[in-house]
């Protein structure tokens, strides 16, 4: 679940338990593979969850899929008023932080992205972060209704 441990003096992203529980039941499904999400929103205010392909090849890296991604964002999301607010993807064997390649493919600068870690997969976490010009800033998950 979200990570009790982390201090919470930072900035916040709502995301209610129906899409918390989601994300991890996505990285269960696709585990050992990474999985990979779209988060739209108005407002800053998440609306709705579309699960992704991830047409990478291998466990250890996500690539959305573009032909599903161009349906969501200029399709989808228009038809429902929303826009890309988050990115979520799995580290099904490592800690729910960005790896120097989710950094360096960090494109939407004004999203957040959602981490789920399986590392313990009895007590998954996940977290959020903004990653700006190689610079890495964690946002509370905050609950929504």
């Amino acid at each position: 679940m979200i990570d009790p441990r982390e201090p919470s003096n930072r900035a916040s992203f709502p995301l209610s338990s129906e899409m918390l529980q989601s994300i991890i039941a996505h990285a269960r499904d696709e585990a050992p593979r990474e999985c990979c999400g779209i988060i739209s929103g108005k407002d800053g205010q998440p609306v709705e969850i579309y699960r992704a392909r991830n047409i990478a090849e291998g466990n250890s890296f996500y690539e959305i899929d573009p032909a599903q991604l161009i349906e969501f964002e200029f399709e989808l999301m228009p038809a429902n008023g929303t826009e890309i607010i988050a990115i979520y993807h799995s580290h099904p064997i490592s800690p729910a932080y960005p790896s120097p390649t989710d950094v360096q493919l960090a494109f939407w600068t004004d999203a957040v992205y959602v981490i789920c870690s399986l590392a313990d997969s009895d007590h998954p976490i996940v977290r959020g972060f903004r990653i700006r010009e190689g610079e890495i800033a964690e946002v509370e998950l905050s609950p929504s209704a």
